[in-house]
């Protein structure tokens, strides 16, 4: 995940679609230092949940990650994570309706990891039983529904991907 995060880091400053820090252009990397592994337990003990494999991993190469454009989370330091109900009720009264309460239910046990203040969320959503597996969505009100990925190592696979495309047609 390392590598794939730099590759993204590297394809966002080239692209220069959007405003970097100075610190970030040098390095060319859109991270910060790690998360200790006593951290990540703190949060899960606050949580009272133990967060993925590759989202442990995640916070053990950066403690956030910069958005790499205008339609993709910042992902937040450990310190701001917390559930979504926490954070921004209102979305979750606002799929609590008829027809979509499926979403809602969802959106009510998830864990907010990227967005906060922004125009598009990145959620962990924890599973109900020890048969399910976690849910990785991206969901934006400006996007129909949620955008599923199969873990985090895929999302940002897509986001490189698009990052590519971009930098291919320009």
């Amino acid at each position: 995940m390392n590598s794939l995060l730099k590759q993204i880091s590297e394809k966002a400053i080239e692209l220069a679609d959007f405003e970097f820090t100075q610190e970030q252009t040098e390095n060319k990397w859109l991270g910060t230092k790690p998360v200790s592994e006593t951290d990540i337990k703190l949060t899960e003990k606050r949580l009272g949940i133990e967060f993925p494999t590759d989202f442990k991993q995640f916070l053990s190469i950066t403690n956030g990650f910069s958005a790499p454009n205008d339609i993709e989370p910042t992902f937040e330091p450990i310190n701001k994570i917390d559930f979504l109900k926490n954070i921004d009720s209102f979305i979750i009264e606002a799929y609590n309706i008829d027809g979509i309460k499926n979403i809602g239910r969802q959106l009510e046990k998830s864990i907010l990891v990227g967005g906060i203040n922004q125009e598009q969320y990145f959620l962990l959503i924890p599973p109900n039983s020890t048969n399910e597996k976690w849910k990785y969505w991206k969901f934006a009100n400006w996007h129909p529904g949620e955008e599923e990925h199969i873990n985090l190592e895929s999302y940002f696979t897509e986001v490189l991907n698009f990052m590519n495309e971009q930098i291919e047609t320009e």
